[in-house]
Formats: C-alpha cells, structure tokens, sequence
C-alpha cells in the first residue's frame, strides 16, 4: 500500500470509527474498532503447532541470547528522545527480528503483529520475553491498528515495526510508522544489526538470520525523522521516502561492518557518535 492510500485510509477510518465502535458494542464478535483482531479459520493441526512452535523458538532464543555480545552506536538519539518527553516509533527490517527482541526484552515495546499463523506463535514468544503486541497488519486493519499504537506511546509505551513484514516484498518499507508519527509527534528511530557470524536463510521471504552462538553484535540507530502533524501528501510522501532510505543506508553500514578496514569503523564510529 501506498503512502498516499494510507493517508487516505487513515482519514476516512477516522469518520467511521463512531459507526463502528456502536456496531461493536452491539456485535460482540464484530471487528475491533481500531483493528482486526479475528484469527484466520485454521485447522486443529494446525492451532496445536502454535504452542509448539512458540516454546521451540523461545527456548531456543533463551539458550542462544546469553552468547551474545552487542556493541551499540547512535542510543544517544533515543535519549534525547526520552529527555523531551517522547517516546520512539522504531522500525527495522524483519531479517534481524531474532537479535533485537533479545537485545530490547523486557521494556514492554508494543508491536505490530499479524493474526496470520506465523503472527500466533510469533505473538506468544514476544510476549514471554517482555514486549507488548498490538494484533493488526497491513492487510487486516493494521492501519486503523495505528490508533490503538498511538494510545500506547500516549501512555508512554514505545511501539515497533518490523517494516518489511510480515510477509514482504523484502526491503519495502511500510507507511505505518510515518503515519503514527504525524499522528502522535513522536519520532520514527531506524536501525539495523550487523552480525559477525551468522546463518541467514536465503529461502525465507526475508533471509531470515540466525546469529551464531558467541557472535558479535553491531547495532547501529539512525537519527530521529520526526513527521509535523499540518504535513501535506507531498511532504508524508517525502517522509516515507527518507525512511525508506536511512533504513537502507544503516541495513548496508551494519551487514558490512565486520568487513569493513579499521579506518571505515572509526569513520562510521565517529558519525554515529554524534548527537544531532
């Protein structure tokens, strides 16, 4: 979806959030006002993997985490964030889901999380490791999920995307966040995490990566793009645009890190480093 059809569905959801909050009201089962919250008809086969899926992943997530070794650049931008009263929209590409939800466990982050299947058992490991879920997506009301999110950030709560998902096109950044930030005046905050050894599965839609036990973490945060609420269609377009590119630029300088000469590192060092 678009930029400009997400705009156009967030301000058409907002004349019809009153006819729809008394539908729900009288029709228990009916939509979520705010986003789609029925689950996908699915067979018993199928809802019994769940659970086993999600203690697999997290049990494994739980013994791998521990290994691991982060070094962060750029957590100053966040800071300033927090130091005005804000709280970030962070968005990031599904390829380094497993690292960051180690990384940032236990802060109660609220994210964006499909109803699909994956999105069930997905759901229960983010969970067990101390995030927040807010059940939508792109193509089932997640956009009328972003006001449920900016309640969140509202009650002092940070929110996240995994901006490519849950299902693609790869590197193809969403709307969502550029939305939520003209919504609520809290900035979006992108970054990447580069690994020293790891397993990436170019069969996956995303080539998902498995960080090897003991492996070295560089994650690298960009500066902080906020969206003023009076911005026009063009400006939301440029917006989207400059998202998609610093999500680019930090993905290339953090999967490369570990290959760059010690001159390049220091550059970069001393560039993410700064406080803007």
């Amino acid at each position: 979806m678009s930029t400009k059809d997400a705009a156009r569905e967030a301000e058409q959801g907002t004349g019809r959030d009153a006819s729809n909050a008394a539908a729900a009201e009288n029709n228990p089962g009916a939509v979520n006002v705010h986003y789609d919250t029925r689950l996908p008809e699915l067979r018993w086969s199928r809802r019994m993997q769940i659970p086993l899926i999600a203690a697999a992943v997290y049990s494994m997530i739980r013994l791998l985490g521990p290994t691991l070794r982060y070094e962060v650049l750029g957590w100053q931008h966040a800071e300033g964030v927090y130091a005005a009263g804000k709280r970030c929209i962070w968005a990031f590409w599904h390829r380094v889901i497993i690292p960051i939800v180690w990384w940032h466990r236990n802060h109660g982050t609220v994210v964006m999380n499909t109803t699909a299947f994956d999105g069930q058992w997905t759901r229960k490991v983010i969970e067990w490791l101390g995030f927040g879920t807010a059940q939508g997506s792109s193509s089932r009301g997640g956009l009328r999920g972003l006001v449920v999110m900016a309640r969140r950030l509202e009650e002092g709560v940070d929110c996240a995307f995994t901006i490519d998902g849950p299902r693609g096109p790869r590197y193809v950044a969403k709307p969502g966040p550029v939305m939520l930030a003209r919504k609520t005046g809290c900035p979006v905050m992108v970054f990447h995490i580069g690994v020293n050894r790891g397993k990436t599965f170019t069969k996956t839609w995303d080539h998902f990566l498995l960080p090897m036990p003991f492996a070295r973490k560089k994650i690298l945060y960009e500066p902080k793009i906020y969206v003023p609420a009076d911005e026009d269609q063009k400006m939301l377009e440029a917006k989207h645009a400059e998202m998609q590119r610093e999500l680019e630029r930090v993905r290339d300088i953090a999967e490369a890190w570990f290959t760059l000469s010690d001159s390049d590192r220091e550059k970069y060092r001393a560039e993410f480093a700064r406080k803007l």
